[in-house]
């Protein structure tokens, strides 16, 4: 807190001073110049595949996309020194708009203001002052929308989303920033060709880690914003009608128990109401951005996944793997641990063990994650991860199953029992509840819906 007060005090403001769009045969680029005040410039960029006959010039829808995307990047930079004061020098936003971007940034960033020990409100953190214009004035007649562009990250929800949809015979294109190795493996195993995978190149400016070292502010952002602002554009260049997002209901849950602070807020369920409002509001591209898979629990999800089993060599959802090249398990967080437990009712101890390389289950230094999960803990891991209520429900399955099938107990499963929380009169009921539930607080068109129940009623 003491860091937070002196920095906003030393910079008081931080500036969005320009973005700069440019455009060749094959790439459409998009440069954006940040200013901590007496700090430091930032100069991130991105690079989108050019659809062929498609230009930007002139065009103030592609411009508005550009200057959001920005606006989801400076949260990152802005955040070092958290100036009280940013102004925002090109684009335009209404006083609606501030409200909505306030409210991103602040419910985005809840996990970063709970680890630094700040104690902020949404009205005081910062004053978002717009005072640019936009340069372009036309929004060009462009062909119609079809088709889905399906975000790929590498892990089981968008390789249950995308096996699903292409099964169900609906066109997709898959999206990915910065393409990694389980990215397009999990393209060719849904039987796409690598050519139906987008890639955008995200060029993060890393003089910020420089700050960071230097003992200025760090900490989680909202970066599901930025996929979501980058896969519209990425939509609009190739004239896809539906962004199909692969988030469930289990994001909408706080990280922190009786708290507004949530790891997975651009995530949520509140923030896809949001971003899909904003689309309808400000951008008006006609692209529809929903989560397919928002109706259900993780549980639900690894239950459905793991009978796709092409995808087990293949899939990757570790946060820390994903930075090594090729990405990996890393084996050492709580997401890794997340993945094993989700999906251990399902699988055997030797198939979990050949998936990560390693015998999480058994691993005592997995422990202090293992409480966090199960809700033992002051909070859950600052992680993509499942709710509590089903984490309990996977663990208690697969302890039931190692028991019916006279296995030893792995090292956590031990634990749980030791801790005095397995209640095996309970399991079927709560696995028959979690395994029919299908959340309302969802936007899927009807087509989607039907194909998600069809799936479920398949599966589960």
């Amino acid at each position: 807190m003491n860091k937070f007060k002196r920095f906003r005090n030393d910079f008081p403001t931080f500036v969005f001073k320009n973005y700069s769009i440019s455009e060749s045969n094959d790439t459409i680029k998009i440069d954006y110049l940040f200013e901590i005040t007496g700090l430091a410039e930032f100069h991130p960029s991105w690079s989108f595949a050019k659809h062929e006959n498609f230009s930007v010039k002139n065009d103030l829808t592609f411009e508005r996309l550009a200057f959001s995307l920005g606006m989801a990047e400076a949260v990152s930079y802005w955040k070092a020194v958290c100036s009280p004061v940013m102004r925002i020098e090109c684009g335009e936003l209404s006083e609606e708009q501030i409200k909505w971007w306030k409210k991103l940034y602040f419910m985005g960033l809840g996990e970063f203001f709970y680890i630094n020990g700040i104690n902020t409100d949404i009205d005081s953190f910062v004053n978002i002052q717009s005072v640019g214009k936009f340069n372009s004035t036309t929004a060009p007649e462009l062909s119609e929308l079809t088709g889905c562009l399906v975000p790929i990250g590498g892990g089981k929800d968008s390789a249950l989303t995308l096996e699903t949809l292409t099964r169900a015979g609906m066109k997709c294109r898959c999206y990915a920033i910065n393409k990694r190795n389980s990215i397009t493996a999990t393209v060719t195993a849904s039987g796409l060709s690598e050519n139906a995978l987008i890639t955008s190149v995200r060029n993060f400016d890393r003089s910020l880690i420089d700050l960071n070292k230097q003992g200025y502010l760090n900490g989680h952002t909202p970066f599901s914003s930025v996929v979501a602002f980058s896969a519209e554009i990425t939509a609009y260049i190739n004239r896809l009608k539906y962004i199909v997002l692969s988030n469930e209901d289990s994001a909408n849950e706080s990280t922190v128990a009786g708290q507004d602070v949530n790891h997975q807020y651009s995530k949520s369920f509140e923030f896809e109401q949001d971003f899909h409002s904003y689309e309808e509001k400000y951008l008006h591209t006609g692209i529809y951005y929903f989560s397919f898979l928002r109706p259900l629990a993780e549980f639900q999800i690894a239950k459905m996944f793991v009978s796709h089993r092409k995808y087990l060599p293949v899939f990757r959802s570790c946060n820390l793997g994903s930075k090594v090249s090729p990405d990996i398990w890393c084996c050492n967080c709580p997401k890794c641990l997340f993945i094993c437990l989700i999906l251990s009712p399902f699988l055997s101890h030797a198939e979990l063990t050949e998936i990560f390389g390693r015998d999480l289950l058994n691993d005592t230094s997995m422990e202090k994650y293992f409480i966090e999960l199960i809700g033992k803990s002051e909070h859950k891991p600052f992680e993509c991860v499942g709710s509590i209520d089903e984490v309990n429900l996977a663990v208690s399955l697969a302890i039931r199953k190692y028991l019916d099938e006279n296995q030893e107990l792995p090292f956590l499963f031990v634990k749980y029992m030791d801790m005095g929380l397995y209640f095996p009169d309970t399991v079927d009921s709560h696995n028959e509840k979690i395994c029919k539930g299908f959340s309302e607080n969802n936007l899927l068109p009807d087509e989607f819906k039907n194909i998600l129940i069809k799936e479920m009623e398949r599966l589960l």
